[in-house]
């Protein structure tokens, strides 16, 4: 059991940390339009800075050529990732007609079969007039997203220059930012490569079992792998409709969601973590928790940027003496208490 001078302490410290994580997350959603694109710029910086320290330091190349090079690998990386979204976005317009007519017919015949077998009623009329109507506004609302990513785009490239023009390769670092400069580094770029091999993995298996929009499919496996835990649950999900509006037997629709699962069940849950060793000690409720903190602040972006922004939070609070059991409930490690000597 904890003594009086322990519980009096948690109280007061718990309240503190109460109000000032309620005073951050208005700062941080009130100033979202700002602060969204400049974190994106500081994880971009941290994972390409080798590279520019590389060209500085080993090089000797003039610290504007090597900023400048290094900016040049990042705008090719933003651009090879926007055009294929574009394309994704080109191949969602081009079919959403096609699509359209196949999940009306396909309703029909449920609401008829219920009709017929289970003698329920169902305005059949009235529900395919509305499915044909949400349709293009799903995809209108779409595009309208893709206009937001590009200009948070422009803005993390703006944040990007500055911050590339103001780092300095010979400096050293140690203690927190290097913790968190290491731990943040090898996540991201671990995160990157098993995205990467996963997107492509799932466009391939999908584009071998003839499913359409495969490279759509394998674009939101890339993406959707940068949100831990359930992302990858959500892109094996998303391929179903379309296959059973282009598949009438279930023997083609259960490979298109069983053969991507179990492959990023393999790289997501052996590979990845021996890969980033170990990784941001964090405990999966929390990253859990993080995702809802995070997502109910900055929607999607925040659930991308919720493992490593909280796992930097925990390294910060690690520092303080009396903030290290909070960070300890962080990582899964309930705090201990003192009693009193018998």
């Amino acid at each position: 059991m904890p003594n009086r001078t322990d519980e009096s302490a948690w109280l007061r410290t718990g309240s503190l940390v109460i109000l000032a994580a309620a005073t951050l997350a208005f700062i941080l959603h009130y100033t979202s339009i700002v602060m969204i694109p400049f974190v994106l710029a500081v994880f971009t910086v941290v994972l390409v800075s080798p590279l520019l320290d590389f060209q500085i330091i080993r090089l000797k190349f003039p610290r504007p050529i090597a900023v400048i090079v290094t900016l040049i690998v990042v705008l090719c990386i933003i651009v090879v990732l926007c055009i294929f979204i574009s394309q994704a976005i080109h191949a969602i317009v081009s079919t959403v007609g096609q699509y359209t007519d196949s999940f009306t017919t396909l309703a029909e015949r449920i609401f008829s079969q219920l009709q017929q077998r289970w003698h329920i009623e169902v305005d059949a009329d009235k529900v395919v007039s509305s499915l044909k109507n949400e349709i293009p506004s799903l995809v209108t609302n779409t595009l309208g997203r893709v206009l937001q990513f590009a200009s948070t785009v422009f803005f993390v490239v703006i944040f990007v220059i500055f911050l590339l023009s103001g780092r300095n390769p010979d400096v050293v670092h140690t203690g927190v930012y290097a913790d968190i400069d290491q731990k943040v580094r090898r996540y991201v770029a671990t995160k990157v490569f098993i995205s990467t091999l996963t997107g492509l993995a799932v466009w391939a298996t999908l584009a071998i079992l003839g499913l359409q929009l495969a490279g759509v499919f394998g674009m939101l496996a890339f993406l959707l792998n940068f949100i831990p835990s359930i992302g990858s649950v959500i892109s094996t999900l998303l391929p179903i409709p379309i296959a059973v509006a282009q598949f009438s037997s279930p023997w083609m629709i259960l490979p298109v969601v069983a053969v991507p699962g179990t492959i990023q069940m393999i790289l997501g849950n052996v590979i990845e973590p021996k890969l980033m060793g170990k990784g941001l000690d964090l405990h999966p409720i929390t990253v859990l928790m993080a995702l809802l903190f995070w997502g109910l602040l900055w929607g999607i972006a925040g659930m991308l940027l919720a493992a490593p922004m909280t796992a930097a939070v925990r390294i910060i609070l690690m520092q303080f003496d009396t903030l290290k059991p909070l960070a300890g409930l962080l990582a899964g490690q309930p705090p201990t208490w003192h009693t009193k000597a018998s």
